[in-house]
């Protein structure tokens, strides 16, 4: 009997079928690609090409070449909401340790735990607008809670909101509240991979308490800080609604930051230049370039020495 031989040899196969293992994931990723290179990608390059215009948004755009970058060099404003945004960085990191200390302890097996679970998930699912209202009434001189503690132990009230010294770190500790319960939510996710025989062979090795933390637990907890690192640093450089809705830049423009400045340069009623809003927000971009690169080079470094 005649056994029927297979002609479809791969030769004689179409170009799809012959590459169709390599060519379907990028099926499946080209709406997200597309998306992305639309609202993102191009947007980015369009800002870039427009900080080199002078520009209102309405009428015929002048080419001024790099003249929006060098009247950043001289702009007073411009510098106090750089050195705001580096304060943002800078204590805003503070939001990764104290996530990571939050979890290890809703970690634990103890009665009510769900309970503290819920009271520190809580800032989470806060809008940001909502964050500033809370705290902003939580700073009022006379009736806000702060001033009514400080008053118990004889400091009297403080008006944080309306010090020029004070108010950039009240709105960054405003900021802080849901960004630490960001954090502990990526820790506790995190903690949920740990390796179990790892801790145990830990344990049977005498490594308890920092040593364990620091040699066993973290190490396991890269991916959760690297996203942590990322999503803090964009978050404190692009801080922009808590400012609008406590002090609106205020007061004497001492809350600024590059975005807020940008949306007054581009945007707001004395606005309108087009041309120099996209110049600042090409340096935040930059900025925010950097520290995402560092952190994408020191995994790729790490990845690859092992």
């Amino acid at each position: 009997m005649a056994i029927a031989s297979n002609t479809d040899t791969p030769t004689n196969r179409g170009w799809y079928k012959r590459n169709e293992i390599a060519i379907t994931p990028w099926l499946f990723l080209a709406p997200a690609i597309l998306f992305f290179a639309v609202y993102v990608i191009i947007p980015i390059f369009q800002s870039i090409n427009i900080s080199f215009y002078d520009w209102d948004g309405l009428g015929e755009a002048r080419w001024v070449g790099l003249d929006n970058y060098v009247e950043l060099m001289d702009d007073g404003a411009f510098e106090v909401s750089l050195w705001n945004n580096l304060k943002w960085l800078l204590f805003y990191l503070l939001a990764i340790p104290a996530g990571l200390f939050i979890a290890l302890f809703l970690n634990q097996t103890v009665a009510g735990i769900r309970i503290y679970k819920s009271l520190f998930f809580f800032p989470f699912v806060l809008s940001q607008v909502v964050v500033g209202l809370v705290f902003s009434w939580f700073y009022l001189p006379n009736e806000g809670l702060l001033s009514g503690i400080l008053g118990w132990v004889g400091l009297g009230p403080v008006n944080v909101l309306g010090d020029p010294t004070l108010a950039t770190y009240g709105i960054i500790a405003a900021g802080l509240w849901p960004q630490t319960a960001y954090c502990m939510i990526l820790y506790l996710t995190g903690l949920n991979a740990v390796d179990p025989e790892q801790v145990e062979a830990a344990r049977l090795d005498g490594a308890k308490g920092w040593k364990m933390l620091w040699y066993v637990i973290i190490p396991q907890l890269k991916p959760a800080t690297f996203i942590a690192f990322v999503v803090t640093i964009i978050g404190a450089l692009r801080s922009f609604d808590l400012i609008s809705i406590m002090t609106n830049g205020g007061p004497f423009g001492q809350t600024r930051v590059l975005s807020f400045y940008m949306f007054e340069k581009a945007l707001s009623e004395y606005g309108f230049r087009m041309g120099y809003g996209a110049a600042i927000a090409v340096v935040l971009f930059l900025i925010m370039l950097f520290f995402i690169a560092y952190f994408l080079w020191s995994m790729w470094k790490e990845d690859t020495d092992r």
